[in-house]
C-alpha cells in the first residue's frame, strides 16, 4: 500500500527523499525520462518487483506531484504515466547518481539491464564530434524503437522510429551495453547473430564510438 512516511527534516535532502524515496520510486523516474510510459510497460521493465509496489510507488508520485496520469487520443485511448515538469527536473540528478553508481560493486548476477538504462548511459558519456555531418541512428532493443540524432557535437534520442535512418541496429540491451564499451566487436556481434544492422554500418560505430569508457570515470573526478 502507498506509503506517508517522513523524515521530519527542514533538509532538502530529506525532503526529496520523503517524496522519491520510497524503494522502485527512482526506477519509476528512470523509465520514464524518454516519454510516456503505460503501467504494463513499467511492469515489463521491472520486472523484479510486483505489480502491487508499482501501482503503490505511482500513486505517491502523482499524489507528490512527480508524475501525472493522462489518456491518449484516439484509436489508442489507454491510459499512460509521464512526468510532470517538476519531476523532469530529476533528470540531471539521476544522471549524475547514475555516474556515481558505476563505480560501486556490480549487483550479484542474475541482474538486469533495461533498454533506458543503456540509452541513458549512451546519451549521458557520448561526446560527438561537432566537425562531423549530422547522422540519425534507428536503436531497438527488445523490440522497442527510439532514434538517436548526432549534430553539432550533440547526441539526442527520442522515443520511436524515424523515417529515414542512416542506420539501424537492433539487439538486446545488454549486448548493446557491451558494444558500446567495444565497438569493435560489432562484426563479430554481427557474425554471430547478435545484431542485426541495416544501412550504413559506419553510422553504426560511429554512434558506439562516441562515448567515453566507463573506466575514465573515476579519472574525470581525480
Amino acid at each position: 500500500m502507498p506509503t506517508s512516511r517522513s523524515y521530519q527534516d527542514l533538509c532538502g535532502i530529506a525532503r526529496a527523499l520523503d517524496v522519491v524515496g520510497e524503494r522502485w520510486a527512482l526506477l519509476i523516474v528512470r523509465e520514464l525520462l524518454f516519454g510516456p510510459q503505460r503501467f504494463s510497460e513499467l511492469r515489463r521493465v521491472l520486472a523484479n518487483t510486483s505489480s502491487n509496489v508499482i501501482a503503490d510507488r505511482l500513486r505517491e508520485l502523482e499524489a507528490n506531484g512527480v508524475i501525472q496520469r493522462r489518456q491518449l487520443s484516439a484509436p489508442a485511448a489507454s491510459w499512460v504515466y509521464e512526468l510532470t515538469p517538476w519531476g523532469r527536473q530529476l533528470e540531471p540528478v539521476l544522471l549524475t547518481l547514475g555516474l556515481w553508481g558505476l563505480q560501486s560493486p556490480l549487483p550479484p548476477e542474475p541482474a538486469v539491464i533495461g533498454p533506458t538504462t543503456v540509452l541513458l548511459y549512451l546519451r549521458s558519456r557520448a561526446h560527438p564530434d561537432p566537425t562531423e555531418f549530422p547522422a540519425v541512428v534507428r536503436i531497438e532493443l527488445d523490440g522497442q524503437s527510439w532514434t538517436a540524432l548526432i549534430h553539432d557535437g550533440q547526441l539526442e534520442i527520442q522515443v520511436g522510429e524515424t523515417a529515414k535512418p542512416d542506420g539501424s541496429i537492433r539487439t538486446d540491451p545488454k549486448t548493446f551495453r557491451e558494444l558500446i564499451g567495444a565497438p569493435s566487436q560489432l562484426q563479430t556481434a554481427i557474425c554471430v547473430g547478435a545484431v542485426g544492422v541495416d544501412g550504413d554500418q559506419k553510422v553504426i560505430r560511429r554512434l558506439l564510438e562516441q562515448v567515453v569508457p566507463a573506466d575514465q570515470i573515476s579519472s574525470e573526478r581525480t
